[in-house]
């Protein structure tokens, strides 16, 4: 016999979702992910899927926010499978009317559902008060970092603040990485200077990419004076014309 249950594909989906197709909504919102952990490639492409299927089913681009997912040890600290799903997951940001709120500051490496979900709904509610709501005082979005640049012994990382300045965490400015072309990954020191995020590279090598909170344990380290996070993420270097 069939067991219907949250495991079953398209058992949720045609239990809770289809149902509801007649009525009008203004918008989701959306936490879920740590069960795809290990399966990012697969996630990129399956998130967006489904949330373009929902729009379509409804005829209507809403508003789609959703949450990242919190650190977590899962196969140890150091490891980096769920950052891989939280990058997929910030990926999903190039969908239109679309938001994120990053939790790197708020989760528990000993629980996978930590229990601040006060500072979630709070951060899913200030991308509708901003975007649906039309509240343009609301700063909504941490730190988006937009290019690296090539400089001498240094990267430099622009930002979409978010806000109006850059801020460090309390315990400095932590996790950022420098990646090499023969698979090297170095620890790169970091510093705030007019808005943008200076690495300083101590290798004789060239890097070729830069990525931030790559692990299953990361803490935020950078934030807007908002008080929002910066998101897990992996960026291409560009030499500097």
């Amino acid at each position: 016999s069939l067991t219907v249950n949250n495991q079953l594909p398209t058992g949720l989906y045609n239990g809770m979702i289809h149902p509801l197709i007649p009525y009008s909504i203004r918008g989701v919102i959306w936490y879920q992910g740590e069960n795809n952990v290990g399966r990012a490639k697969q996630y990129s492409s399956l998130f967006s899927t489904m949330i373009n299927s929902w729009r379509n089913n409804w005829g209507k681009v809403f508003s789609f926010y959703f949450t990242q997912i919190a650190p977590f040890r899962y196969s140890g600290v150091d490891n980096s499978e769920s950052a891989e799903l939280r990058f997929a997951q910030n990926q999903t940001l190039s969908l239109p009317q679309t938001g994120q709120a990053v939790t790197l500051d708020i989760g528990k490496v000993e629980s996978i559902h930590p229990p601040n979900k006060k500072d979630v709904g709070e951060r899913l509610a200030l991308w509708a008060l901003a975007k649906d709501y039309e509240k343009e005082s609301v700063a909504f979005s941490g730190p988006v970092c937009k290019s690296a640049r090539l400089k001498g012994d240094q990267v430099i990382l622009h930002f979409d603040i978010g806000a109006e300045t850059l801020v460090a965490g309390k315990s400095g400015l932590k996790e950022f990485e420098m990646i090499f072309a023969d698979g090297t990954i170095m620890e790169a020191q970091a510093s705030i200077n007019r808005g943008k995020v200076v690495l300083k590279n101590t290798s004789k090598d060239t890097p070729i990419a830069v990525r931030y909170a790559w692990k299953n344990g990361s803490e935020a380290a950078l934030f807007n004076s908002a008080g929002l996070p910066a998101s897990t993420f992996y960026i291409d270097i560009h030499n500097k014309k």
